[in-house]
């Protein structure tokens, strides 16, 4: 395998998961969490996201397949469930719900699993891509490989969210008031922009 095909890979992956994007969305997803809490949620996040693409990686479209659900439709869902997060961040409902509970250590939010696991680390985007790679290696070498570039990739995700506590600082509560309006508007349209990719995919729309 070439060095070329590595870096490239590399880059596709890192674009695709966009770790940078990824970090204030998980800083607004976390907001009021404690440094512990946070590591907790960061490092479930990755460890699930990246189990999640090992299936993928190595039985790819026949595990949607398998159940009757085609790509454009898991992205499609995965869109309205991003949305429905985006509008939690719109509204403060979820900081509501923090405030209703508070003192309760079993009420912290997780949302490693959901929206951090899937779709925003492990989306369709993500699946699709190391879906992709995989299909163009030719030995159990080139397999690792690949497999060696998504660890990098989910490393970084990892190492962004552990600095999460520093952003955090560096912006004030002001700023992640700002911050968490700002994500869930953008949060918004890339959920309606899953949905609208899904539509295109299936031919509903041109």
């Amino acid at each position: 395998m070439e060095p070329a095909f590595l870096v490239t890979a590399f880059a596709t992956l890192f674009v695709v998961i966009d770790p940078i994007g990824l970090t204030p969305i998980f800083i607004a997803l976390t907001q009021g969490a404690d440094a512990r809490h946070r590591r907790a949620v960061a490092l479930r996040a990755c460890i699930i996201a990246a189990l999640i693409l090992l299936l993928f990686t190595f039985f790819g479209e026949a595990v949607l397949g398998f159940i009757g659900i085609s790509m454009p439709a898991f992205r499609i869902a995965g869109g309205i469930l991003l949305f429905l997060t985006a509008l939690d961040m719109l509204f403060e409902r979820r900081s509501k719900r923090r405030e209703d509970k508070a003192g309760e250590e079993e009420s912290l939010p997780d949302p490693s699993v959901f929206p951090i696991a899937i779709p925003l680390i492990a989306g369709p985007g993500a699946i699709a891509t190391m879906i992709l790679l995989t299909g163009q290696t030719a030995s159990g070498l080139e397999m690792a490989a690949v497999l060696g570039v998504m660890v990098a990739v989910l490393l970084v995700v990892l190492t962004l969210f552990l600095s999460a506590g520093m952003i955090e600082r560096a912006l004030g509560h002001t700023g992640i008031v700002v911050v968490t309006r700002l994500l869930g508007m953008l949060l918004a349209a890339l959920s309606v922009q899953f949905v609208i990719d899904g539509l295109r995919n299936i031919g509903a729309l041109v």
